[in-house]
């Protein structure tokens, strides 16, 4: 079985078992549509406050609701040492690494697909720029946040309290493609075009593909700790 072959049975793993339980999914939606709920009451949709918060509240909404996610990624593999199993399926672990972030980047979108249209809608928000370009930046965004995410997860997972601790490790980490997603999706949704928002787009893809290349490369080491 070559190399792709075995991230998309490790992908394919991961969807059928989440189609059978619907425990990651529905934690997530969740807890997005609650934060996305609380916001909506606790700010005046007329108010030109909103116009300079509403960034933040969406993506607010995604990585809380990601963490939620995230802390159940490799949860499932802890139940009878299944991830030794997963270790003993491949020569290179980062197959696994690949597998799980490919899981988590479905999961996360189709929570943003179903949460973005009802955050414009409850804040009754008009999109002045390119829709293609907030996709964009949610798509680049959530990539880099999947991506140091499962990374951390497969870290925290063996640990007393992974709930807690995900976050405390993972939120400082996340930092720099936060801050540009946020700032990239201001602009954008305020009539913002690409000139303005390409050195923020250059941030979130450096962000990326560092991200994506060095947990790549550590994660057999992680697995052996």
């Amino acid at each position: 079985m070559n190399y792709f072959n075995q991230i998309a049975t490790l992908v394919r793993k991961d969807l059928a078992s989440e189609l059978r339980t619907k425990e990651m999914l529905s934690s997530m939606l969740i807890f997005a549509m609650l934060t996305t709920v609380v916001f909506s009451f606790a700010f005046d949709p007329d108010t030109e406050t909103v116009k300079k918060v509403f960034p933040g509240i969406i993506w607010v909404a995604f990585i809380f609701a990601g963490i939620m996610g995230l802390n159940r990624s490799f949860g499932g593999e802890r139940n009878n040492d299944c991830i030794l199993g997963l270790m003993l399926c491949t020569q290179d672990r980062g197959v696994i690494y690949l597998g799980k972030t490919i899981s988590n980047l479905v999961f996360m979108y189709i929570m943003e697909g179903i949460t973005l249209p009802i955050l414009f809608v409850l804040f009754d928000y008009r999109l002045k720029g390119s829709l293609l370009l907030l996709i964009t930046v949610v798509l680049l965004g959530t990539w880099g946040f999947i991506a140091v995410g499962t990374f951390m997860s497969a870290m925290a997972v063996n640990t007393r309290n992974s709930e807690i601790l995900l976050p405390i490790v993972l939120f400082p980490l996340i930092v720099p493609v936060l801050i540009a997603a946020v700032q990239a999706t201001g602009i954008i949704v305020n009539g913002g075009n690409w000139a303005d928002t390409v050195n923020w787009f250059r941030v979130i893809g450096a962000f990326d593909v560092i991200f994506t290349i060095v947990p790549w490369l550590l994660f057999e080491y992680l697995l052996e700790v």
